[in-house]
């Protein structure tokens, strides 16, 4: 498939052992449309280990279809139960593999980062989020998978990161330095 420089295809995935979202857009320029939204459902599965097989397997059946050119993934919640948070972690990191093993450069996003990029607030819900999702890329659908949209939020909030404008901040001394000479006394 041979795409132009301002278009690029983001695939976005919502980690989880029960049910794992995914979404892709297309950008062209400034602009995002909605290509797929889904859900790889495990909760047929019972052996976890199959499930980060499946996460991984399914993640690169999408990638192998769907030929993104960046992945963004949801980071995991952090809550205090420790099992919970080393199952999703192992979720995140088998779709990980499975762009890493196709050169696909990852970008993770926090769910509060997420949801500020789509809503505004970092404290939305994933209905809200779902509701701007729906009206920003004109898409309508009878039942509403949130982890789905949770996915496809973290597509549209990597287009969104990526397209900001670079702030001109100094990364180190060194580049302040470059920079700012004349301020400088030797």
């Amino acid at each position: 498939m041979n795409k132009s420089q301002a278009e690029r295809i983001i695939l976005g995935i919502d980690p989880g052992t029960t049910v794992t979202g995914y979404g892709l857009i297309r950008v062209t320029g400034n602009s995002a449309s909605l290509i797929a939204l889904g859900i790889i459902d495990l909760r047929k599965k019972e052996d976890h280990f199959k499930k980060i097989r499946t996460i991984f397997e399914e993640t690169l059946k999408l990638i192998d279809q769907y030929h993104p050119d960046e992945f963004a993934v949801e980071a995991p919640f952090y809550g205090k139960n420790i099992q919970s948070m080393l199952k999703l972690g192992r979720a995140q990191g088998a779709a990980i593999s499975a762009a890493l093993y196709r050169d696909l450069p990852v970008f993770e996003y926090a769910p509060r980062m997420i949801k500020m990029s789509i809503t505004g607030q970092g404290q939305a819900s994933k209905e809200q989020v779902a509701t701007m999702l729906r009206t920003i890329l004109s898409f309508h659908g009878e039942k509403m998978i949130l982890d789905a949209t949770d996915a496809l939020g973290a597509a549209l909030c990597h287009f969104y990161q990526s397209n900001k404008p670079a702030s001109g901040k100094s990364k180190s001394w060194e580049d302040f330095v470059k920079k700012n000479s004349g301020r400088v006394k030797g």
